[in-house]
């Protein structure tokens, strides 16, 4: 009798085992696969919209988002002074950002080299005023300033079309 309830024991235990290895398998079978494939973006906006839309506007909230003027009644400084004035910068900084990412998408991009280089200056200034902002430093702010200034003046040489 020890033998039959040794074999059930087993069986039983082999029968345990299996329905765990089926729901093992079935589990990693199910993970959801990497994402190797690319999401497809079909642009909808010339450079010309994004420039008027997007970089412009947002260059000019950032350019004057932080200033010292020195005048005969003294020294005026302006910046952001609530958590929303410097929330909102940020988001003008990050949109910045993703307006230079925008230029480089589908049949925006003029050519391959320089054209991507100068959007990623842009990409790169917008995410240096972003950090600042967050961190809310008028100094790093004027700096990237100078960043945004620079990507874009280094664009339009170029690339300037009326």
């Amino acid at each position: 009798m020890k033998t039959v309830q040794w074999l059930f024991t087993v069986s039983v235990l082999l029968f345990l085992s299996g329905i765990a290895f089926i729901i093992a398998a079935e589990r990693t079978r199910r993970v959801a696969p990497a994402a190797s494939a690319a999401v497809e973006v079909t642009p909808v906006a010339s450079v010309k919209h994004l420039m008027r839309g997007i970089v412009s506007p947002a260059s000019t909230v950032i350019f004057d988002s932080v200033s010292t003027t020195v005048s005969k009644a003294g020294i005026e400084t302006k910046q952001p002074q609530t958590e929303e004035e410097w929330f909102a910068l940020a988001g003008t900084a990050a949109s910045l950002s993703e307006a230079g990412s925008l230029l480089m998408t589908g049949n925006r991009a003029v050519d391959r080299d320089d054209w991507v280089k100068k959007s990623q200056a842009l990409v790169d200034a917008g995410v240096e005023t972003l950090k600042a902002a967050e961190a809310k430093n008028p100094d790093g702010i004027l700096a990237a300033g100078e960043h945004v200034n620079a990507a874009c003046d280094s664009c339009h040489m170029k690339y300037w079309r009326q």
